[in-house]
């Protein structure tokens, strides 16, 4: 029963793919299975960064407008100031890191909850955005930028897929084989606790929002690439999809929990949901319909397991001391 409610998230993800399946013959085939990893490769990407924050127990409200800055940023770089792509690229990502600090700074300095912080600096960064790109559509980026969001390796394997299965991959990797992980997993879980085991508590907030700050720029050129072009209006709204897919995947709300195979699985059925709902005819405010309400459900559902964990570490913890 315990492991029937571990992948639960898995089963609902299949038994989406069977129901559009049946609905839509266009559905299940190999281009459109093929678009839908595509079109979520950027949205992993960014969830993956977002999970690190979420799982040391905080939240980042501001990644959209974060690939907004870093995407706007570097393509002003390439096409306007006439920098090579490997050099604007590597400016982007260091800005994303700078941005991610910034948030994290500004979080352990004011010592409000990074949802407050995350808040303001997402309209900081909206508003700085739009100043860098001039208000304008900046067209015609380079093959190597658009390579990250439309190229293929081997001629078969989509480049912004398999960058996606690297980032999951290292993501994974430093949060279940690296002591940085387990202290990521201890400060969410209870930081007081993590604070008196030796924890340099500020040091991995800091670290975390840097590293959320990276993912979030690599999501940003993989993103931009895919669309050929680059506007401020582009990337916000991400962070939504990200925070939902990250918690029906199992990331708390609250924070100590995640596994990075249930995030995946969340994009993917959000992916599947947006994807599936759309070959049958329905609009795309139904869909805003049904994501808000998948994240409610997403939402409730975590805090209902944390109660009724509690309670039970409670129960436990009386019939030890009786």
């Amino acid at each position: 029963m315990k492991e029937l409610k571990r992948y639960a998230i898995v089963f609902i993800l299949f038994g989406l793919i069977a129901f559009f399946s049946v609905l839509s013959p266009h559905f299940f085939t190999q281009q459109n299975l093929t678009n839908i990893f595509v079109q979520q490769s950027y949205v992993i990407i960014a969830a993956v960064g977002l999970s690190f924050v979420m799982i040391s127990g905080g939240m980042d409200l501001s990644i959209g407008y974060q690939m907004s800055v870093v995407g706007v940023t570097t393509a002003v770089l390439v096409k306007w100031i006439g920098l090579p792509f490997p050099v604007s690229l590597a400016l982007g990502l260091v800005m994303g890191i700078g941005l991610g600090a910034l948030n994290g700074l500004l979080s352990v300095t004011l010592k409000v909850h990074t949802l407050i912080v995350t808040l303001g600096t997402m309209t900081v960064f909206q508003g700085l955005s739009y100043i860098i790109s001039r208000q304008s559509v900046i067209l015609n980026l380079p093959p190597a930028f658009k390579f990250f969001g439309q190229g293929y390796i081997f001629g078969f394997l989509p480049f912004s897929v398999v960058l996606m299965i690297c980032t999951v991959a290292l993501a994974g990797f430093i949060l279940n084989f690296t002591r940085f992980g387990r202290q990521v997993y201890g400060i969410g879980s209870n930081e007081e606790t993590a604070r008196l085991s030796g924890v340099n508590v500020i040091f991995i907030r800091m670290i975390v929002f840097s590293i959320c700050g990276f993912f979030v720029a690599l999501a940003s050129i993989v993103l931009f690439g895919r669309s050929g072009s680059a506007s401020s209006s582009t990337g916000p709204g991400t962070e939504f999809t990200a925070m939902t897919s990250a918690i029906l995947g199992g990331v708390s709300f609250v924070g100590g929990e995640g596994k990075m195979w249930g995030l995946v699985t969340g994009v993917l059925i959000l992916g599947v949901l947006g994807n599936g709902m759309q070959l049958v005819g329905l609009n795309t405010y139904v869909q805003y319909i049904v994501k808000g309400m998948v994240l409610l459900l997403a939402v409730g559902f975590d805090l209902l397991q944390k109660k009724s964990l509690a309670k039970a570490s409670v129960r436990v913890s009386g019939k030890n001391a009786a």
